[in-house]
C-alpha cells in the first residue's frame, strides 16, 4: 500500500464559540469552550488516514497531559507514531474563536512544534514513503531539510504554506504540489483574489516559480488546479450548512493526497477532497469533524454531484 508521511505540527485546540470576534481591546462573553486535538500536520494525517491511506506522523509533542492525549487519539486514528518524539516543554496550543457564521480566528503557541528542527529530520528515514505532506507550523529549518532529503530521493512533497506569516518562499523550488487557500495565494503572488479569474492569474504567476502542480482552494467558490503543462481544472464547492471551518483546508489536503497516492485521476481526487472538506465544515472541531471514507462516498452517491470544468 502506498504510504504518506506527514511532517508537521500537533496541537491541542482550545475552541471558544462567540457571537462575533472581538475588536482590539474588547472583552466579550464566550458561549462555550471545548478541547479538540488539532495542528495542521495532525489534521492532515487524520484526514489522509480516514480517507483510506497508510499514514505515518513525524513531529514533536510536549511532556504534558496534552501530549499524552494527542498520542492516544492519533493512535486510534491508525497513524504510525514511531517518528513522533517528546520534548521537555509544553505541547503546541491553538487558541481558537468561532463566530456565529462558523468563521474562525486562531492564535498559535508553537510549544514542542517549534523545537522540532533539522537535527530531528536528519534522523528520519524517508525511503519507505511515497508522498510527504508539509505545512508551516514547524521550523523553517526542519521543512527545508525535509525538502532537501525528499528531492534527493525523488519523493513528491505536497506543501501547504500555512500559516503564511513567516513562510520562506524560497522553499517552493522543491515542492511538487503547492496547495493553498486564496489568502495564502494572495500573499505569495501579490494579486488580490476576488474570484476565479484572479485566482487563475495568481496561479499562473506562482507557476512561474517552477512549481509542477498547484491547487488554490476558494472556500464556497470551490477550487482550481493548474500545472506546468497548461492544464487547468475548476471544481465547484458543495452547498452545506457551515458550522466550523477550522479543519476544512487540512481535510481537503489529506483527502486529496490519500486518493492521489492510489493513482486516482486528478478530477476524481478533487471531487473527493471537495466532498470531504464540505463534510468537515458541517461539524464542530478539527479532527473530530474530519469524515471517514464511507461517509464521503455516501455523500457523493446521494446526489451530491458537480460538473468539473477542464480549461
Amino acid at each position: 500500500m502506498a504510504k504518506i508521511l506527514v511532517v508537521g505540527s500537533m496541537n491541542m485546540d482550545i475552541v471558544t464559540q462567540v457571537e462575533r470576534h472581538p475588536v482590539p481591546g474588547e472583552t466579550i462573553q464566550g458561549n462555550e469552550t471545548r478541547f479538540f486535538i488539532g495542528g495542521k500536520g495532525a489534521n492532515q494525517a487524520v484526514a489522509a488516514s480516514r480517507s483510506g491511506a497508510s499514514v505515518a506522523m513525524a513531529g514533536a509533542l510536549g511532556s504534558d497531559s496534552f501530549g499524552i492525549d494527542i498520542r492516544r487519539e492519533l493512535a486510534e486514528a491508525r497513524i504510525d507514531l514511531d517518528h513522533v518524539i517528546e520534548k521537555p516543554c509544553m505541547t503546541g496550543l491553538a487558541l481558537i474563536t468561532i463566530d456565529g457564521a462558523g468563521e474562525n480566528n486562531i492564535i498559535l503557541s508553537s510549544g514542542a512544534n517549534g523545537r522540532y528542527g533539522a537535527d530531528e529530520v536528519d534522523q528520519l528515514d524517508l525511503s519507505g514513503f511515497d508522498v510527504i505532506l508539509l505545512q508551516n507550523e514547524i521550523s523553517s529549518a526542519a521543512n527545508q531539510r525535509v525538502l532537501d532529503k525528499a528531492a534527493e530521493q525523488r519523493i513528491p512533497v505536497f506543501m501547504n504554506p500555512a500559516p503564511i506569516d513567516g513562510f520562506d518562499q524560497s522553499q517552493l523550488s522543491k515542492v511538487t504540489f503547492l496547495i493553498l487557500n486564496e489568502v495564502e495565494a494572495e500573499e505569495l503572488s501579490g494579486i488580490r483574489i476576488e474570484g476565479s479569474s484572479q485566482a487563475l492569474e495568481a496561479g499562473k504567476k506562482l507557476l512561474n516559480d517552477g512549481i509542477p502542480h498547484l491547487i488554490i482552494t476558494l472556500g464556497s467558490k470551490g477550487s482550481i488546479y493548474m500545472d506546468q503543462a497548461g492544464r487547468q481544472i475548476t471544481y465547484p464547492a458543495f452547498s452545506v450548512d457551515v458550522v466550523d471551518t477550522t479543519a476544512a483546508g487540512d481535510t481537503f489536503i489529506g483527502a486529496f493526497a490519500a486518493k492521489y497516492v492510489t493513482g486516482a485521476e486528478l478530477p476524481d481526487c478533487l471531487r473527493y477532497a471537495t466532498a470531504a472538506s464540505a463534510l468537515a465544515v458541517s461539524e464542530p472541531g478539527a479532527q473530530s469533524s474530519i469524515p471517514a471514507d464511507d461517509q464521503v462516498q455516501s455523500f457523493l452517491t446521494a446526489g451530491n454531484n458537480r460538473t468539473i470544468r477542464l480549461l
